[in-house]
């Protein structure tokens, strides 16, 4: 979805960063996008969990003005809390959250004092309740959707829109590695991530929160105001198990 965010910002002629972890796609796609749409693009290669991130990207972006910075890099691993390595739990929490909240910081800092700026904090649907089979990653997902909606009131009147932007199941390689089976119970169709992207860079400016895909938002409508919130769980934690739990 990172490629997607990047590709929409150039095609409207904005100069972009693109950071993460793994070079190859990552200096590929810079060069696409600076051909391809006339755009000044630069190639940030640094990893959220590790503990001097922030100082690599202050290194990279010092001199540029951000306009708008999307938090969208994300860590999940699929599995039942105790068969997920606390490692891979522990890293979820410092992609997740730890990240959002450097960036946030940092770069919501510079904007406040120019008097503007965008930030987009990408949360999830899994956020908005417990679910069983994702539960770090879903209470990651929570942190992102509070953060985003704190920051919306406290920097609105400063010049800077906030947006927790909550994708529901999105067709992205990292989604699709998981192997997901189809349920055909609550799971809304997959969105592609152009369509999924389009509607949260529409979104910025008009409210704290947005839940991407029509299917989705009605769904999310119905569940979470007429069922109690055991019932939520427990049906939202079935859905996921049939997803992901191997039935012979």
């Amino acid at each position: 979805m990172g490629a997607a965010y990047s590709r929409q910002l150039a095609e409207e002629g904005l100069n972009v960063v693109l950071v993460a972890e793994a070079s190859e796609p990552l200096e590929t796609l810079a060069r696409t996008l600076a051909t391809d749409c006339s755009v000044q693009t630069r190639a940030v290669l640094a990893d959220l969990s590790e503990p001097a991130v922030l100082d690599v990207l202050d290194a990279a972006t010092h001199d540029l003005e951000i306009g708008l910075l999307v938090c969208n890099a994300a860590h999940s691993v699929v599995g039942r809390f105790l068969d997920v390595a606390l490692q891979d739990k522990l890293r979820m929490v410092e992609v997740n959250c730890r990240g959002p909240l450097l960036l946030c910081h940092h770069f919501g800092t510079r904007m406040v004092a120019r008097g503007r700026g965008g930030i987009i904090v990408v949360s999830s649907l899994s956020g908005f309740q417990g679910h069983a089979m994702v539960g770090t990653y879903a209470a990651t997902k929570a942190f992102d959707l509070v953060l985003g909606e704190a920051l919306w009131e406290e920097l609105r009147g400063h010049g800077v829109d906030v947006l927790a932007f909550c994708p529901g199941a999105t067709r992205t390689p990292a989604f699709l590695a998981t192997n997901p089976q189809p349920t055909g119970g609550l799971s809304a169709p997959l969105m592609n991530p152009d369509e999924t992207v389009a509607e949260a860079l529409a979104a910025l400016g008009h409210g704290p929160t947005c839940i991407a895909g029509r299917t989705n938002r009605l769904a999310a409508f119905v569940l979470h105001r007429l069922l109690p919130r055991r019932l939520l769980v427990e049906l939202m934690s079935r859905t996921t198990r049939a997803m992901y739990e191997r039935r012979d």
